[in-house]
């Protein structure tokens, strides 16, 4: 039965395809409803195959087809999904700081091993920072070598509002990183300060006499436990909230939209490739990691950051999937969730090319002193916001105020802006993901067996037989 239906499923596809290509190149005039039709005929074929394999990797993969479809055929209709997306990303929040709590918790109180814990901490730390001194270094080299910014004329009107930045000093990054209040951090999903009062938490429980730790270290396991299962449940939904924001996304700004500052936008994704192929690559290389096993582990949630533009959203899933990659629940809960804040190498690699690119369409000149300044600058700000979408931008606008830049640049990345959050946050998700396995490694705890038949394991079943 699957194999009859693969075989419509490509005829439909191809059809769909030489219709589609024949049309646009105008060597036949086909009608455009016919043109609807066949490309609706081949996704409800998809679909057909999406529910009787029952995998959530093809189901996001062919809801995102699915959502595409909609958002240029029906664009009214795409951007009045983004409720869909919303309650996706609202339901996956729910789980986040739950989660890291009994994660961290477990990880640090559960081993008594307070030294590991030390070990993980600088080698984390130490481990982000090189990477994401490249990631930047690599943005400004893309951005002085492509000039996206240059030639720019300022538009005579920008119908857009930005978001007002009030300016911090690094004291006030540092104080920003400690919680006052955890319930107030957990609503405002401050992701670090919940990850420095779980680690404190856990610390302290560690210090108790091991009766009364055992106790509450396993109310804190089944905390976690029940949370995985919360998030499996929420995971029905991820086919339907991605194929939204992709609706969303193509409905609000068109199919063409990548016609729009297209230097920048190309200039972005060929440094992240490069960033992907110079840097990750070789340290998969060196720890040890199978590039192509680990790439299938991630898909699954790098395809949700990609759709979603939030990591947030593909933390539970990272989580899962690397630790059935083979790296131990101890190190996944510390350095995951650690990484989220320290480690954005999208991000802080887009940061460095759009504030240069802000710089070059304003005419303003920077100095290799000035945009190495500016890279520092950049490694303390951009700390913390993952899981926010497009919260980058808040982030530039404080990068360009530091150096009295005028603002109107950063009204027209935010035309693209949804486009490169895509990108940069799928780096982020691998990056961290990457994270894992390289401390597990480090720390000689990696799994070996495990990873190296992680792709073997039978993925559970999106929807269950009644």
């Amino acid at each position: 039965m699957k194999s009859k239906i693969t075989i419509i499923n490509i005829v439909l596809v191809t059809i769909a395809a030489i219709a589609t290509v024949l049309d646009a190149y105008d060597i036949i005039s086909i009608p455009a409803t016919v043109l609807m039709s066949l490309r609706w005929a081949a996704l409800a074929g998809l679909i057909i195959f999406a529910i009787l394999k029952k995998n959530l990797t093809t189901s996001i993969l062919i809801s995102m087809l699915v959502g595409t479809e909609i958002g240029y055929d029906f664009p009214k209709m795409g951007t009045e999904l983004h409720f869909l997306r919303q309650i996706f990303l609202q339901m996956i929040k729910t789980v986040i700081a739950p989660l890291l709590f009994a994660t961290l918790v477990t990880g640090i109180a559960g081993h008594s091993d307070l030294k590991q814990v030390g070990r993980m901490g600088w080698k984390s730390l130490l481990y982000f920072e090189v990477v994401t001194t490249f990631a930047l270094l690599i943005g400004l080299f893309f951005a002085n070598w492509f000039k996206p910014g240059v030639g720019i004329i300022p538009p005579e009107t920008l119908n857009a509002t930005l978001p007002k930045v009030a300016e911090q000093t690094w004291q006030d990054i540092v104080l920003h990183s400690f919680p006052e209040n955890i319930a107030k951090s957990i609503y405002h999903g401050e992701v670090l300060q919940i990850v420095v009062f779980s680690v404190l938490f856990g610390i302290s429980l560690a210090l108790l006499p091991t009766v009364k730790k055992e106790k509450f270290v396993h109310g804190v396991e089944l905390l976690a436990e029940v949370m995985f299962k919360l998030t499996k449940i929420i995971m029905l939904f991820a086919p339907i909230g991605v194929g939204a924001a992709i609706a969303e996304t193509v409905g609000h700004m068109g199919i063409d939209v990548l016609r729009n500052l297209a230097l920048l936008l190309a200039t972005l994704y060929c440094a992240l490739i490069v960033f992907v192929l110079i840097v990750f690559i070789p340290i998969a290389w060196f720890a040890r990691i199978p590039v192509v096993k680990f790439a299938k582990a991630i898909f699954e949630p790098v395809s949700i950051a990609f759709a979603t533009t939030s990591s947030e959203s593909a933390l539970p899933k990272a989580m899962e999937k690397m630790e059935k990659f083979g790296v131990p629940r101890q190190i996944v809960s510390f350095v995951m969730p650690t990484g989220y804040s320290f480690n954005l190498d999208g991000s802080t690699l887009y940061l460095a090319l759009a504030t240069v690119f802000v710089a070059q369409a304003t005419g303003t000149e920077m100095s290799i002193g000035q945009q190495l300044t500016m890279v520092l600058l950049l490694m303390l700000t951009s700390k913390g916001v993952a899981g926010i979408p497009r919260a980058t931008l808040v982030i530039l606008l404080g990068a360009i105020a530091n150096f009295g830049m005028p603002e109107w640049p950063v009204l027209l990345i935010m035309g693209i802006d949804e486009l490169m959050d895509m990108a940069r946050t799928s780096v982020n998700v691998t990056g961290n993901c990457l994270a894992t396995a390289v401390i597990a490694r480090w720390e000689g705890e990696l799994d070996d067996l495990k990873m190296h038949n992680s792709d073997l394991i039978t993925e559970e079943p999106v929807i269950t037989k009644s």
